[in-house]
């Protein structure tokens, strides 16, 4: 087991299928300019034995599917059904939703439980200027469907004093009202807003947030497991709301996340551009190739910052979400 001077070692991992994105979120990209495929993606094939690699290397418990948008990938319908039969304790996808319907049949008979659906406004323009793609109805009637279906919906949103603000307590109360839980997610200093004015301009903390919450709901902080990224709350009667709060509370010292991305490369820090090409490792026989990607995981898990956050420009979703 590679664990650091912390006591962090790898169990969460997340897998981009893509960094194609049928979206251009205002917080993601500059200048409405599509994500698009990287260069040399890895074929599914590859994709899965990467996942089966690091399970033995790494010992990761638990996978997310990401892109980009995952459900956009071609490679979607062939990986999900495979790393379901991998042994995980946990496999989760994360999409903008935009496709679910499109998709339902390979959802479906995954037998994949959870679901976290990104979604910054119920409001319909304001989810134009915001994605600048997409239609708010046809997410709406994805969820649905999945919620009909008994999956487990998280719904994740970035509230930016420009954009959405005003949206916190509709956002909640649709959430509550149907059984989600809401995972508020603060801006994050990635990407285009590294350095970029508009950062702090947009930047929703979570005191605020607890603020408006507040003034409509009494709630209780409540129990999260110990790599949680998220700080969590309970409305007694009502259900639970979580706030992904990176820069007001920091979760640094306690990640155990690890990043995949779609070419090929581990990530084992958010806030770190280094990288570790893997695809050499992928040709090799898994005896060797555990060898190796072990030396890889040891340099991944020393690129982790030890308390907080630092910023980067690279872009979150090329990296997997």
């Amino acid at each position: 087991m590679i664990v650091d001077a912390l006591g962090r070692r790898f169990r969460n991992l997340r897998v981009s299928l893509t960094a194609a994105c049928n979206y251009a979120c205002t917080y993601c990209v500059p200048d409405g300019k599509r994500l698009q495929a990287a260069t040399h993606e890895l074929s599914a094939d590859e994709l899965v034995y990467a996942v089966r690699l690091l399970v033995d290397a790494a010992g990761i418990e638990k996978l997310r599917i990401t892109g980009g948008e995952p459900l956009l990938s071609p490679k979607f319908d062939e990986f999900l059904p495979r790393v379901m039969d991998l042994g995980l304790s946990d496999v989760s996808i994360t999409t903008n939703g935009q496709l679910i319907q499109r998709k339902a049949d390979v959802l479906l008979n995954s037998n994949v439980r959870r679901i976290n659906v990104s979604l910054d406004t119920l409001d319909p323009a304001d989810f134009r200027n915001i994605a600048r793609s997409g239609d708010l109805a046809t997410v709406l009637a994805g969820i649905e469907m999945l919620r009909a279906a008994g999956l487990k919906i998280k719904i994740n949103m970035v509230p930016m004093r420009t954009r959405n603000a005003d949206q916190i307590m509709p956002m909640l109360n649709y959430c509550l009202e149907q059984g989600f839980e809401l995972r508020f997610i603060e801006l994050m200093n990635m990407g285009h807003l590294r350095h970029n004015n508009q950062y702090q301009v947009d930047f929703f903390g979570m005191e605020e947030i607890l603020e408006i919450i507040g003034g409509a709901y009494e709630f209780t902080r409540t129990d999260a497991p110990y790599d949680s990224t998220a700080v969590r709350y309970e409305i007694p009667g009502a259900g639970n709301f979580g706030i992904i709060a990176n820069e007001s509370e920091p979760f640094c010292s306690s990640c155990t996340r690890l990043r995949l991305s779609s070419n090929g490369f581990l990530y084992g820090c958010l806030s770190n551009t280094a990288n570790h090409d893997i695809k050499p490792i992928l040709q090799m026989p898994e005896h060797h190739a555990i060898a190796q990607l072990q030396s890889s995981l040891v340099r991944a898990l020393g690129d982790k910052q030890d308390l907080s956050f630092k910023g980067e420009v690279t872009v979150m979703k090329f990296i997997g979400g």
